[in-house]
Protein backbone atom coordinates (compact mmCIF):
# COMPACT_ATOMS: atom_id res chain seq x y z
CA UNK A 1 0.00 0.00 0.00
CA UNK A 2 1.47 3.63 -1.13
CA UNK A 3 1.06 5.46 2.37
CA UNK A 4 2.49 8.59 0.71
CA UNK A 5 -0.48 9.94 0.07
CA UNK A 6 -3.53 9.54 1.47
CA UNK A 7 -5.95 8.71 -0.65
CA UNK A 8 -9.19 10.67 0.51
CA UNK A 9 -7.33 13.53 -0.62
CA UNK A 10 -7.27 12.06 -3.99
CA UNK A 11 -10.85 10.55 -4.17
CA UNK A 12 -14.66 12.75 -4.94
CA UNK A 13 -16.86 13.36 -2.20
CA UNK A 14 -19.17 12.39 -4.35
CA UNK A 15 -18.79 8.77 -4.63
CA UNK A 16 -18.70 9.07 -0.70
CA UNK A 17 -21.94 10.47 -0.05
CA UNK A 18 -22.70 8.98 2.80
CA UNK A 19 -19.23 8.57 4.34
CA UNK A 20 -17.23 11.67 5.10
CA UNK A 21 -13.77 10.46 3.67
CA UNK A 22 -12.24 13.86 4.71
CA UNK A 23 -12.89 13.88 8.37
CA UNK A 24 -9.62 12.28 8.52
CA UNK A 25 -10.75 8.90 9.90
CA UNK A 26 -10.09 5.73 8.18
CA UNK A 27 -12.38 4.49 5.20
CA UNK A 28 -12.80 0.81 4.31
CA UNK A 29 -10.31 -0.24 1.58
CA UNK A 30 -13.62 -2.76 0.43
CA UNK A 31 -15.50 0.52 0.72
CA UNK A 32 -13.32 2.37 -1.35
CA UNK A 33 -12.49 0.17 -4.04
CA UNK A 34 -16.18 -1.03 -4.25
CA UNK A 35 -17.05 3.05 -5.04
CA UNK A 36 -14.48 3.50 -7.56
CA UNK A 37 -14.76 0.78 -9.46
CA UNK A 38 -18.32 0.87 -9.63
CA UNK A 39 -18.74 4.73 -10.00
CA UNK A 40 -15.00 6.22 -11.05
CA UNK A 41 -13.36 6.61 -14.14
CA UNK A 42 -10.30 4.48 -16.07
CA UNK A 43 -7.55 7.15 -14.29
CA UNK A 44 -9.39 6.44 -10.81
CA UNK A 45 -9.30 3.04 -11.22
CA UNK A 46 -5.67 2.56 -12.33
CA UNK A 47 -4.81 5.13 -9.09
CA UNK A 48 -6.79 2.69 -6.84
CA UNK A 49 -4.80 0.34 -8.45
CA UNK A 50 -1.61 1.90 -8.03
CA UNK A 51 -2.88 2.71 -4.36
CA UNK A 52 -3.61 -0.42 -2.59
CA UNK A 53 -1.52 -3.13 -5.11
CA UNK A 54 -2.88 -5.44 -7.92
CA UNK A 55 -3.34 -8.18 -5.74
CA UNK A 56 -4.75 -6.70 -2.72
CA UNK A 57 -7.59 -5.13 -5.31
CA UNK A 58 -8.33 -7.84 -7.11
CA UNK A 59 -8.44 -9.56 -3.91
CA UNK A 60 -11.43 -7.62 -2.34
CA UNK A 61 -13.14 -7.11 -5.66
CA UNK A 62 -12.94 -11.17 -5.78
CA UNK A 63 -14.85 -11.38 -2.22
CA UNK A 64 -17.35 -8.78 -2.76
CA UNK A 65 -20.96 -10.30 -2.60
CA UNK A 66 -22.75 -7.64 -4.81
CA UNK A 67 -21.19 -5.90 -7.99
CA UNK A 68 -22.95 -4.53 -11.21
CA UNK A 69 -23.05 -6.60 -14.07
CA UNK A 70 -21.39 -3.99 -16.28
CA UNK A 71 -18.63 -3.81 -13.85
CA UNK A 72 -18.15 -7.14 -13.19
CA UNK A 73 -17.65 -7.88 -16.96
CA UNK A 74 -14.82 -5.15 -16.63
CA UNK A 75 -12.95 -6.32 -13.62
CA UNK A 76 -13.15 -10.12 -15.27
CA UNK A 77 -11.38 -9.07 -18.27
CA UNK A 78 -9.43 -6.18 -16.46
CA UNK A 79 -7.70 -8.91 -14.11
CA UNK A 80 -7.89 -12.00 -16.59
CA UNK A 81 -10.43 -13.55 -14.50
CA UNK A 82 -13.19 -15.69 -15.26
CA UNK A 83 -16.60 -14.81 -13.50
CA UNK A 84 -17.17 -17.41 -11.91
CA UNK A 85 -14.29 -16.86 -9.59
CA UNK A 86 -16.38 -13.54 -8.35
CA UNK A 87 -18.29 -14.11 -4.76
CA UNK A 88 -21.14 -11.77 -6.67
CA UNK A 89 -21.22 -13.87 -9.58
CA UNK A 90 -22.10 -17.19 -7.69
CA UNK A 91 -24.20 -15.93 -5.43
CA UNK A 92 -26.24 -14.47 -7.68
CA UNK A 93 -26.25 -17.81 -9.86
CA UNK A 94 -27.06 -19.34 -6.14
CA UNK A 95 -30.11 -16.54 -5.75
CA UNK A 96 -33.49 -18.10 -7.45
CA UNK A 97 -35.43 -15.58 -10.13
CA UNK A 98 -39.01 -15.64 -9.10
CA UNK A 99 -40.28 -13.01 -11.25
CA UNK A 100 -38.84 -13.40 -14.67
CA UNK A 101 -40.49 -12.43 -17.44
Amino acid sequence: MNSKKNISDILKQSYFWDVDIKSGKPVSKRLVIERIFSLGTLDEVVTIIKHYGKNETEKVLLDLNYMDPKTLNFVSKYFGRSKTEFRCYIRKQSMPQLWNS
